[in-house]
């Protein structure tokens, strides 16, 4: 008998899986109680937060990804660096196999590490990223303090850190999906919520991603103006901004795609939105494959999708950046194996968007300067 596997995209979307709901039911509700116990141990000082050397901002989220935190990390890390900051960029390294305490996964001059052993999303900012440091480490407290005393860095950015509550930030940033912003609003394993949705209280500003592809959603926004309206929100998109071919060496505009025959996969929280990318583009997708959220894929599955390809008459497979750093390392890949490049941009807004960032990076200078 064959393993019994939950699609968990369909169970945070629907709720249901017949006889298992109750279980999972249960296991929310006890989830829930342990989110509320630490978020009152924390407001109540019963649990200690820690602070580092600078200025930190998170970017974050209240669902199990699906927002595309990483893009957004490296637009605010590139804007921060052309404002004369020492910037940090600080992960967990989900997924990674480190097993030391911190990883330099870029030290700002260079890569030190691999996808495999930082993790996919660590080692694509670090590879976006080519003069910011990235370090990772369980405690995110240590790599930005590492990160100070190698690097000189005093601007910290948290790579999913809305959920980090043990380090003082100065600002919250929050992602939310305009097509999906809270699943089944259940909270895990039923649903994709990590804590309450009311926890959006919290942030500082609230950004809808993907409102270019699916428009920003009139429920949502009034939920957000009704709900939280002293937390002010930006509408965003994640805009393809290349075709790449790393074994060609060739680089295109993504109007490259227009027309061309593509067999294409995406181990991303929600594959179909790549999908979808693509068709608003032109390619003909002619096979599509999805796995889950940070799958790392076999050589052989590889060379099944190249078959594919051929059997199919694709011209191009085609894949994520995020997918293309874990398979970067296999042997004998197609020469028209593809990714495409996705950039973080602000629909409206951007300077109200940033002058609040630097209104932050101001009062946390003026209570540094007076010691308050």
């Amino acid at each position: 008998m064959g393993a019994f596997i939950f699609d968990w995209a369909k169970i945070h979307q629907k709720g249901s899986v017949g006889l298992w709901t109750p279980l999972l039911a249960l296991f929310s509700f006890l989830y829930g109680i342990g989110v509320r116990l630490r978020l009152k141990a924390y407001r109540r000082n019963f649990l200690k937060k820690k602070f580092l050397p600078g200025f930190v901002v998170s970017i974050g989220n209240l669902t199990t990804g699906g927002t595309g935190k990483t893009p957004a990390v490296a637009m605010l890390a590139k804007w921060a660096k052309r404002e004369g900051h020492r910037v940090a960029v600080l992960s967990r390294g989900y997924g990674g196999r480190y097993k030391s305490r911190v990883l330099v996964v870029s030290d700002g001059k260079g890569i030190r590490s691999d996808a495999r052993e930082a993790g996919d999303e660590p080692f694509l900012l670090a590879k976006t990223l080519s003069d910011i440091p990235v370090v990772i480490s369980k405690k995110r407290l240590l790599a930005g303090l590492y990160a100070h005393g190698k690097f000189g860095c005093d601007f910290f950015i948290l790579d999913d850190g809305f959920q980090h509550l043990e380090l003082e930030r100065d600002l919250d940033l929050i992602l939310i999906d305009s097509d999906n912003p809270f699943g089944n609003n259940h909270l895990l394993p039923r649903g994709p919520l990590r804590e309450p949705v009311e926890q959006m209280v919290r942030a500082d500003v609230s950004i809808l991603t993907k409102a270019g592809l699916y428009g920003p959603v009139d429920s949502v926004v009034g939920f957000l103006k009704g709900q939280f309206p002293e937390v002010p929100f930006f509408c965003a998109d994640h805009m393809p901004s290349a075709v790449v071919l790393p074994n060609l060496n060739e680089v295109h505009e993504p109007e490259f795609l227009k027309g061309k025959r593509v067999v294409a996969f995406a181990g991303i929280a929600r594959p179909e939105v790549f999908k979808d990318t693509l068709i608003r583009l032109g390619a003909d997708v002619v096979h599509f494959k999805g796995f889950r959220d940070h799958y790392q894929l076999k050589s052989d599955e590889i060379q099944e999708l190249i078959k594919t390809k051929e059997r199919l008459d694709g011209r191009y497979l085609l894949t994520t950046e995020k997918d293309w750093v874990r398979i970067s390392s296999f042997k004998l890949l197609s020469p028209d194996l593809a990714y495409l490049r996705i950039k973080f941009a602000l629909l409206s807004g951007q300077d109200d968007f940033f002058e609040i960032i630097k209104d932050g990076i101001n009062r946390k200078k003026y209570l540094y300067d007076n010691h308050i």
